[in-house]
Order: structure tokens, then sequence, then C-alpha cells
């Protein structure tokens, strides 16, 4: 297989190829199929449908689906041709689809939860379907008998998965905020460790199994890199989002991390470069520069006999300091802050023009954007959201790379 990387020009964005429209409800998940031009939806109208491709260049359904409950998640497994579908009612359907994408047979239907399935992971190594729900527990299921094997409980509801094969790892986040590190066996769970770092519920997670990077996208607007094969937590702060991160995936090959967020933002990250890790935040009873007190500082209020002042932080730093002590804005995009953000004077003083480059591109998807699945083979992209509109973008000059694999040029 060969790879050709080309050049990234701020001009160059996403390519729209394809909008497919059909849906009655918000479409939850859509996955393009690998070596074929088709896509996999499924919706709140709950139907699961298979679009194909016809000679007119437009997509139409070859399977249309309809269950008991909206459909809240989808799995795809190529080789095997399976299929999962998490449902509003908690329970996931598996389904078996024909070679030629024209026909889907029911396999079995797995009792998973008592409430809405948010994720869904199918592992063929282990013959394990893992999900995720509302009902706030984790659930791995045998797929060969449909049995329950073990299931663990969180406080807050379940949101997103990622699974590693060889390890048997699970990595669950959850609406806390909170992204667990859980160890799965055949009838029971360890939990490894967790994951502190959002302000808001995890709204995306994505594993790369080969550098052991967790990346994890949050309704905080921001993105986290935590070094899990280093033992080293979290190693890079990203924001670059105005609303929810609700989409992540990482490219390998070009070291590119693309998010997608519920405005229809897509940010692409340049991760070949070095970075900085964005400092702790520091707790302090008065400014670190000026050593005025903060409000709740009674003592040296009374000694001084001034008013306490408001705490802020500055993001290249970390001091606590208070708002004369940080009337400046910047970016700074070494650490991941591509957007400006409060910094004390001296740290403002500090940063050149030239550390002001951005290290990410921004582009506008025009829809909600709930869900997105990435085919780096063919540089395509697909997005979905609560807008109803499955739409198919070209995204190689984005991404800067293009692969030989034979297939048509699109």
């Amino acid at each position: 297989m060969a790879a050709e990387i080309h050049s990234r020009p701020q001009s160059s964005r996403p390519v729209l190829l394809n909008k497919i429209e059909g849906h009655q409800d918000a479409v939850n998940a859509a996955l393009l199929i690998p070596k074929e031009d088709g896509v996999i939806t499924v919706s709140e109208d709950r139907t699961i449908r298979v679009w194909l491709k016809r000679d007119s260049g437009q997509y139409w359904p070859s399977i249309y689906h309809t269950v008991s409950s909206p459909c809240s998640s989808l799995e795809y497994h190529h080789e095997s041709k399976r299929v999962f579908v998490g449902q509003d009612n908690g329970a996931v359907v598996e389904f078996s689809i024909s070679e030629d994408f024209n026909k889907m047979n029911h396999v079995k239907t797995y009792a998973a939860h008592q409430n809405r399935v948010s994720a869904i992971v199918f592992s063929l190594e282990s013959d394990w379907v893992i999900t995720a729900g509302h009902d706030k527990c984790v659930s791995w299921m045998c797929t060969r008998s449909g049995a329950i094997l073990g299931r663990h409980c969180f406080t807050a509801w379940a949101s997103c998965l990622q699974y590693d094969n060889e390890t048997q790892h699970t990595f669950v986040g959850d609406y806390a905020g909170q992204i667990t590190l859980l160890r799965l066996e055949r009838q029971k769970c360890s939990v490894i460790t967790t994951l502190k770092g959002h302000e808001g519920s995890i709204g995306a997670l994505w594993w790369d199994p080969v550098q052991r990077l967790l990346f994890s996208g949050a309704s905080d607007h921001s993105i986290i890199m935590w070094d899990v094969g280093g033992r080293k937590g979290r190693t890079l702060l990203l924001q670059g989002h105005h609303e929810r991160v609700q989409a992540i995936c990482y490219l390998q090959l070009t070291r590119q991390l693309l998010s997608c967020s519920a405005d229809g933002g897509i940010t692409v990250w340049n991760m070949d470069t070095p970075r900085e890790e964005a400092p702790q935040w520091e707790d302090c009873d008065s400014c670190q520069k000026c050593e005025q007190p903060f409000f709740w500082n009674l003592k040296q209020m009374w000694d001084t006999k001034t008013l306490g002042l408001r705490q802020h932080h500055c993001r290249k730093c970390g001091k606590a300091v208070c708002g004369k002590c940080s009337s400046k804005r910047s970016s700074y995009p070494i650490m991941g802050f591509e957007f400006q953000v409060r910094v004390c004077d001296p740290c403002y003083e500090s940063i050149r023009d030239e550390d002001r480059t951005p290290l990410a591109t921004f582009h506008e998807g025009k829809h909600n954007i709930a869900q997105m699945d990435m085919d780096p083979s063919r540089g395509l992209m697909v997005t979905c959201g609560s807008d109803r509109v499955v739409k198919i973008w070209d995204m190689t000059q984005v991404v800067g790379c293009s692969i030989a694999t034979g297939f048509s040029p699109r």
C-alpha cells in the first residue's frame, strides 16, 4: 500500500460529495462501508438503512429496516458483515448483511440495558459485544450465546466506549466528565484507574493502540490527550471548538486529529509538532502577581482594609491572578489554545507573534454533527446529526494524505 503525503495549505477545505436526506428524525450514527460506495445509518425514526451509491451518483437505500424502538447507536464489522444496533429501550439487535448489501437478517437480540444504549463495541477476538447505557452501566455479552457475561455500574450515564483487544481494557466516558479504565474478564471486571480532567460530560473517545494514546472530547468544548501507555495521565489540552465536542478520530499516517462539534465545526489538529502541556491551575488566597486578596480571604482583607478580588487563572503559567493582572487575551496554539484565552501580563509579553501561528485548521460542516466516521484509505468522512441529514465529504486535501488502494477515484 503506497502512501503519498501532500502539503496542507490553509485554503484547502472539505469537499461535500453527497448529501443523504430521507430520515424522519435525528440520525444518531452513520458509518462508511469499507471498500464500498455505501453508508449504514440508524435514526430516532426507528430505521436502519444501508445506502448504496447508484449510477446517477446519488445514494439510495438498498436496505430499509424498522425496529420497535428508536435506534441510538451503531457498530459494524465489515469482515463478518455483522451489524449491532443499540436502541432506546436498552436492547441491542444483531443483524447479518448479505455480500451485495441488499438483504439483512436478524441474528439475535441482547437484553443489554434497562435504558437507552449510548455506545457499542464488537470484539471478534473476544467474541464479545460491549455496550454502554443510560442506566449507568457497561455490559459485555457473549456473541455466541447472547448471554450477559458481566455488568459494571457507574454513578452517571455511560456515554461512550473504546476497547483494546490486546489487553481487554475498556475506556468508558460518562456524563460526570470522568473516564474509567476497566479490565474485562469473562464474568468479572476490575477498575484500573479513573481519568479526571474535563469539566463537562464526555461526548467522544478515540483509542490509538499503537502509541497507546487516548483522546477524549467533552461538552466543555475541549479535547484531552491522555498518555495511557506511559502512565503520564493528561498530556495535552486542546481547545478549538465553540460547542460540545461529539466526535473525534486520530489518523496515524499523517499524525492528525479530527474533531467535530455540535455547531458543525470541523477542526483538524496537527499533532506532528512539539507541544507544551497546559499547566494545572494553582490555588492561592491572593493574587500571585500583585498580592491583592481574593474575596474569600477575610483575614487579609481586614488587615489591609481592602475589598477582595475575583480569582482568575493564567492559561499559560497556571498562576492565580486578579482581573487587573490578567487583562490581556492571546491564543497560544503550542499549548492547545487556538482561540484567545486569559493570560497574565508577564506571559502576554513573553508570547511572540510566531507563537500565535495556528496549529489547527477550522472548517464548517454547516449542520449539527452528532457523530462522524472516517475512512483514511479513501480520504472520506461521513457526518450526521439532529438535522436528519447525512453528509459525505472528500477530506483528501484537508488531511493531506492519499492512499493508493485501487478504488475508483471520487
